[in-house]
């Protein structure tokens, strides 16, 4: 008995049509018939009744037909889990992420899933939360890290809120303390303040200004419109401060002096996001573990 002839007698009892079963299968009609009464010729016994018109099954081909249907759903899940095993061998992780997530969190996360399956690809994207939601919609990561909330409506997506970070001021060690002088900045404070500012389309930048605009004041900008490691840069420069995340600030080692914002201070909720409606693959879903548990 083989597992071909199994296929083609299902395709043949699920039509009750030889012609169509073969374009099912994709074989020719007669190599199908064939198939099919050499595995009548092994059993001992005929599985169809064949009327002009009209194919049936007979008491052996009912009694065939469900553990037939269990051999093939059985080859299929053993094909699956082995292609899934394989996937962690050999493939690739689309994953999108914020520039400040890139710096701060994925360096230690990335660098432990490396380590664990050295033959994935991992590819990163990075960009704002509106830019990573519309790339995740198109199919084009598997994964990605946003803020919360996101942007606009995705219904389309499944977010699982990783992390609540708390966000501060750096600013050159040359320059005055800002703010007060104290060990703490109220946002307030920060009207006096020459701010270098992230591009438009950052999520730090969209916090931070509306931040300003609720104490009641439009920020002075010094520099506008650099990534991550620009406004750091411009920072360390002493063209003004910055408000950042704090694993940036502890990431970013010399040359930036690190004030806490003074209660309740500013927040960011990240999240991992995927599409609803399509499972990650298994490497994407062991990253995502990773992350989750880090």
């Amino acid at each position: 008995m083989q597992f071909q002839q199994l296929q083609y007698f299902v395709a043949v009892a699920e039509t009750r049509h030889f012609t169509r079963a073969a374009e099912r299968v994709h074989v020719a009609q007669p190599s199908l018939s064939q198939q099919i009464k050499a595995l009548e010729r092994e059993l001992g016994a005929d599985l169809f009744l064949r009327a002009r018109g009209n194919i049936t099954l007979t008491d052996a081909g009912e009694a065939l037909l469900p553990l037939a249907r269990r051999i093939l759903a059985d080859a299929d899940t053993a094909r699956h889990e082995v292609q899934e095993l394989v996937q962690l061998r050999r493939g690739r992780v689309r994953l999108g992420a914020t520039p400040s997530l890139c710096t701060g969190l994925l360096p230690d996360v990335l660098r432990a899933f490396h380590d664990r399956y050295p033959g994935i690809q991992l590819l990163i994207e990075e960009g704002g939360s509106h830019d990573l939601v519309r790339e995740l919609a198109r199919g084009a990561l598997d994964l990605a890290l946003v803020v919360l909330p996101l942007p606009t409506p995705a219904p389309a997506l499944t977010t699982v809120e990783l992390l609540r970070e708390d966000l501060v001021v750096v600013s050159s060690p040359e320059a005055p303390v800002p703010g007060r002088g104290g060990r703490a900045v109220e946002i307030g404070d920060l009207e006096g303040e020459r701010l270098v500012m992230f591009r438009h389309g950052y999520d730090l930048r969209e916090l931070t200004v509306a931040a300003c605009r609720s104490a009641g004041f439009e920020p002075d900008f010094a520099v506008e419109g650099g990534e991550m490691d620009a406004v750091l840069g411009f920072v360390r420069a002493g063209l003004g401060v910055a408000v950042v995340p704090r694993m940036v600030a502890a990431r970013a080692g010399r040359g930036l002096r690190v004030t806490p914002l003074a209660r309740p201070g500013l927040h960011r909720t990240i999240a991992l996001a995927h599409r609803s409606d399509v499972a990650p693959p298994r490497a994407a879903r062991e990253l995502q573990r990773m992350l989750l548990e880090r």
